[in-house]
């Protein structure tokens, strides 16, 4: 899933929430640290923000 290019095509509205991480996990069929681990570069980068117990979202 590439967070950035999903939020430009207007996949992802800013303010939006993204899927869980056991959603992803189960879509993608990986491991929770492969979705971790991904889901850290578009934090790093701005491009989502994640509050705790609440879920992640595409940044305003």
């Amino acid at each position: 899933m590439r967070v950035a290019e999903r939020s430009a095509s207007g996949e992802f509205a800013p303010g939006s929430k993204l899927p869980s991480r056991r959603e992803l996990i189960e879509h993608y069929g990986v491991t929770e640290p492969v979705i971790d681990r991904a889901m850290q570069i578009p934090r790093i980068k701005g491009i989502t923000e994640t509050l705790p117990g609440v879920g992640v979202f595409v940044a305003e």
